[in-house]
């Protein structure tokens, strides 16, 4: 179900099927103009036929097709389709069928055993999350291959993701599993390598955008404690991902953006989220398509707002919308957010200690000083005077964001924040984000995922730490304890770990979001182990 369309504006649009039609053409148009990739992805590879089986919605997932698995070779299969597709006859969901399978669900086979206790379920996950490196498939698939084993989020989500995997890492650490940290950290190193960023996930339909940049720390991570590897190892890999958000920045004038890098008037150089595309996105095809209409924004500018609130991993949240109600006023280009800029922040100290302890002394001072540059310019540009806390910078306005969202924990988790400034970010957080079960993710409630009611792991883990960082060990540690107690009441109820929780009504699930709520999971898994071994 498209939950947008309770979201956004319902006044009817005049001469909507000629929209549609002129909507239907930019895309077909557009889908050429994405940047130069290796890989094809499944629109690309099935033309008109994608679009076709998306917007029928021959699965109720979108996700479903564009993994799907072809039983023969794709131009054999776009034969038949043109060779058919006229026919009285022809019926698209029997086609479907008979030319893809799907890919195997490997949760399903797995049933917990909630007598053997959270840390045995925990111990367990690994194995059932765990993916053995890939081999090329006999026909092209859009999963993208990875030379080492790593660990997948569970459900629909059966590849890597980016950001998730350091959450999941923190579990793997505790759980003394480094050596496939190492293989998940080195199949990043493998995909910065071959495109020339960290992908989304690898998926081809993923080409266009990256996700939070936690490479650095996933790389942090494993060098604790760790004489066999050093930050030196992935020297090259980190300033190659450097760049890939940077790209463009230093030919910028003032006042202007071009891909992930904002110029401010006064020449300080920022980042947002981008995506390179400005289709609706495969595996949500429908979807987006269905949102674009009721929209007064462009389609390109209003998809590529909502392909990189996807990229932010914050996809969908009050956060991005102009008015901090409608999904129709997305405008995540507009906004510099705080959590990204400190990521990046850490990305330049990891770059700048990689060079030191490989003899590059001059590289070393460059990012470092780089690094001290974006400090100061977090510190200016994303403290909200007003409103005592740390929120996003509009770019094009020249004004903060008076969303109040748990992506302020990142200065504190990053040690960028003041002392003063920390004091009052705590006070708000126990006023009104500590719920029952956790921190809830924004202080708007919504129909949207990364919204109140809900709360998700890495903003509970990064929230926490960073608290802790600052000396509120006992809010630190109420948060933790809601957040444990949650997780296992849920798990005593069910047998599994969520993607997220509702923690103001604890007795019901998290939910919003375009897909059903799912189980599994790795950064919750990851994070559940992480603070509990910590306690």
């Amino acid at each position: 179900m498209n939950q947008h369309k309770l979201l956004i504006n319902q006044n009817p649009i005049p001469n909507q099927f000629s929209f549609k039609v002129t909507l239907f053409v930019f895309l077909l148009m557009a889908s050429a103009q994405l940047f130069a990739q290796k890989e094809l992805s499944p629109r690309q590879t099935y033309p008109d036929l994608f679009e076709k089986v998306q917007l029928a919605r021959i699965y109720p997932d979108g996700k479903s097709f564009v993994d799907a698995i072809p039983k023969k070779d794709p131009s054999a299969i776009m034969a038949a389709y043109d060779a058919q597709k006229k026919l009285a006859t022809f019926n698209l969901k029997n086609f479907v069928a008979e030319n893809f399978s799907m890919p195997e669900n490997h949760n399903a086979v797995y049933q917990s055993d909630i007598n053997a206790g959270i840390e045995k379920h925990l111990d367990t996950l690994w194995t059932v999350l765990k993916r053995n490196p890939d081999t090329v498939s006999k026909f092209k698939t859009s999963l993208l291959p990875l030379p080492h084993p790593y660990i997948v989020p569970g459900g629909r989500f059966r590849e890597i993701y980016y950001w998730d995997s350091y959450f999941t890492m923190l579990g793997l650490q505790k759980a003394g599993k480094t050596k496939i940290m190492k293989d998940m950290i080195d199949n990043f190193a493998y995909l910065i390598n071959q495109y020339g960023f960290i992908p989304n996930g690898n998926r081809s339909y993923y080409l266009t955008r990256s996700q939070p940049p936690f490479f650095a720390a996933m790389v942090q991570l494993l060098t604790q404690n760790n004489t066999d590897t050093k930050l030196a190892d992935y020297k090259d890999v980190l300033e190659k991902e450097y760049n890939f958000w940077m790209k463009g920045g230093a030919q910028l004038k003032n006042g202007t953006a071009i891909n992930h890098s904002v110029k401010l008037a006064d020449g300080t150089l920022l980042n947002r989220y981008y995506d390179a595309g400005d289709v609706p996105r495969e595996e949500s095809y429908r979807e987006d398509f269905e949102a674009a209409k009721l929209t007064k924004q462009q389609p390109a500018v209003f998809l590529r707002n909502v392909r990189s609130a996807a990229e932010s991993g914050w996809d969908f949240s009050s956060r991005w919308f102009a008015d901090g109600k409608n999904f129709s006023q997305i405008i995540t280009t507009d906004l510099l957010p705080v959590d990204l800029n400190t990521l990046m922040y850490n990305l330049e100290i990891a770059i700048a200690a990689a060079n030191q302890q490989a003899g590059n002394k001059v590289k070393a001072v460059l990012f470092y000083a780089r690094a001290a540059k974006r400090k100061t310019a977090i510190l200016k540009y994303f403290w909200n005077t007003d409103l005592n806390f740390f929120t996003d910078y509009n770019w094009k306005t020249k004004s903060l964001s008076n969303q109040f969202t748990l992506a302020a924990s990142f200065p504190l988790y990053f040690k960028l924040a003041t002392p003063a400034q920390v004091k009052l970010v705590a006070e708000k957080i126990e006023k009104d984000f500590l719920k029952a079960g956790g921190l809830i993710t924004t202080l708007t409630t919504s129909k949207e995922q990364w919204d109140a009611p809900n709360a998700w792991a890495p903003l509970q883990y990064i929230s926490i730490k960073g608290l802790h960082h600052y000396g509120f060990d006992k809010l630190a540690d109420d948060i933790t304890s809601r957040w444990i107690n949650q997780n296992i009441a849920v798990f005593k109820e069910t047998g599994k770990l969520m993607e997220k929780y509702n923690v103001v009504e604890t007795n019901s699930k998290g939910g919003g979001g375009e897909y059903p709520l799912q189980d599994g999971f790795g950064w919750t898994n990851g994070v559940l182990l992480k603070l509990m071994k910590d306690k």
